[in-house]
């Protein structure tokens, strides 16, 4: 199910670059390029647009700041294009990642009329994407949504997947639903506007995706590093090794996805003890990557040379790799305790064989990941 026509009348075509991902009736493409934000309305209108996304109605569901950048030409763009949208707009930041704005959300849809043909445009970084596609997926028992990432985080990895959900106050990510977006489009223009401190968050999951995956991105993650190379390589081969994890692993159960949680075990323990908001998901997710990285040296699977690598790389976007002042081992144990990669007691920790291969380890203890956070800096 490709749909290259949805592209014919975008901007430079030539600068543009498409992932298409592959899951049966659910399959959809991602488009990666730039200017792609006032051309919405085009890949979802009747004539040329997505069969998937016919309905007249739309929501755009967009935070406080995103909406004051970019809403106006997504509406427009819309309108333009004989699209009826409502905006919907929640605080900036990881505190409306909850049931609370959910249903503030789904109250706001249905007041505007939404029905069963109606679809969801999700304009803004991970919270967002993950807030409205968990709202489209519940709302008349599943509608479509389209998936707008404004930032590097979410163009390189929350929108492509089909995970959608809310955070708990104990723990992130536990309620939720797989609903795969109709379309993705990931216009590299909204991240000029990105602050510095969430630009350098974004890199961990490419640092990520370099490791479990391939490791050749490392040089290209080294020039973007220096200012030598513009975004469209690195998000778009990004883009493919998410699509291509997904495609064989769709809902977690060979394992093969869940090579993508490097970093994340420890890592949502430490973003949430840290309290939403306080850590951004990437600078949680480092630290977490220096956890795993230790622990596959210490266990002799991944060489020291090669940890240093990884280590270097997130160091290079001023990432940190310890945990934040006053956090102890056993408040971090503590919430790791309630994350969903715990199985009977059991701890699933995505390790690494060697750069670019990653394997999910089922016997690693508790006193495992204690020694990895005392010990995580000494080499």
């Amino acid at each position: 199910m490709e749909h290259h026509h949805l592209f014919a009348h975008t901007p430079n075509p030539l600068n543009n670059q498409c992932v298409h991902v592959h899951l049966g009736p659910r399959s959809y493409t991602a488009l990666v390029g730039r200017g792609l934000l006032a051309n919405l309305g085009t890949m979802v209108s009747p004539h040329t647009g997505h069969p998937k996304l016919q309905g007249v109605k739309v929501a755009v569901v967009t935070d406080s700041n995103v909406g004051k950048l970019y809403a106006h030409t997504v509406m427009e763009s819309l309108t333009a294009f004989g699209k009826q949208p409502v905006l919907i707009v929640v605080p900036a930041g990881e505190n409306s990642k909850s049931l609370s704005y959910v249903e503030h959300i789904l109250n706001e849809m249905a007041s505007a009329g939404l029905d069963r043909g109606s679809f969801v445009v999700a304009l803004g970084g991970g919270v967002i994407g993950d807030l409205a596609g968990f709202a489209a997926s519940v709302y008349q028992r599943g509608i479509p949504y389209v998936q707008v990432p404004t930032t590097v985080l979410s163009q390189v990895d929350s929108s492509v997947g089909g995970k959608t959900g809310v955070n708990i106050k104990e723990a992130k990510n536990m309620v939720g639903s797989f609903h795969q977006p109709a379309l993705v489009i990931a216009d590299l223009a909204t991240l000029d506007s990105l602050p510095k401190r969430e630009w350098n968050s974004g890199f961990a999951e490419i640092i990520k995706h370099a490791a479990i995956k391939d490791p050749s991105l490392f040089e290209v993650i080294e020039t973007v590093a220096r200012g030598e190379r513009d975004m469209l390589e690195l998000i778009h081969r990004n883009v493919a090794i998410k699509a291509a994890l997904v495609e064989a692993d769709e809902f977690e159960e060979t394992g093969l996805r869940a090579t993508l949680n490097l970093g994340h075990t420890l890592g949502h323990a430490i973003e949430a003890e840290a309290g939403y908001g306080k850590l951004l998901h990437g600078e949680a997710i480092s630290i977490g990557l220096n956890a795993a990285t230790w622990l596959s040296w210490r266990r002799n699977t991944l060489s020291l040379s090669e940890r240093k690598r990884v280590l270097e790389a997130l160091t290079a976007f001023d990432l940190p790799l310890k945990l934040p002042e006053g956090m102890t081992t056993t408040d971090v144990l503590r919430r790791t305790r309630m994350d969903k990669k715990y199985e009977q007691g059991n701890v699933r920790f995505v390790l690494l064989n060697k750069l670019g291969r990653a394997f999910v380890s089922h016997d690693l203890t508790e006193a495992d990941l204690i020694e990895a956070l005392v010990h995580m800096n000494d080499a």
